[in-house]
């Protein structure tokens, strides 16, 4: 059975597509303004809201009008040291005695 959390990428475009367009209304900010502002064509606004497609240039800037370029910071950020083997520290197994049988 597959995660129910685990998204294709097309389900990831399409929620960053609908979330972007949320905050634009929730800051009362046309699509034509959006563009304007972030130097990112009226087309491709729209096309992003309606498809999610839009390269990574013009979704930072449309990220940055929209006061939300920081969720982009820790995209790929280096894997942390530490894994499920190390955090209980190393684990050494101790060999059991053998039970002397006395006669």
């Amino acid at each position: 059975m597959l995660d129910e959390n685990l998204k294709t990428p097309q389900e990831v475009r399409r929620d960053i597509a609908a979330r972007a367009q949320a905050r634009r209304l929730a800051l009362n900010i046309s699509q034509t303004e959006l563009a304007a502002r972030s130097g990112v064509s009226l087309g491709s606004v729209k096309r992003f809201e309606t498809t999610g497609e839009i390269s990574l240039s013009s979704l930072l800037s449309i990220a940055m009008v929209l006061n939300d370029l920081e969720a982009f910071t820790e995209l790929f950020s280096p894997p942390r040291r530490e894994n499920l083997f190390t955090l209980e520290g190393p684990t050494t197994r101790k060999r059991a005695r053998r039970k002397r049988h006395e006669s």
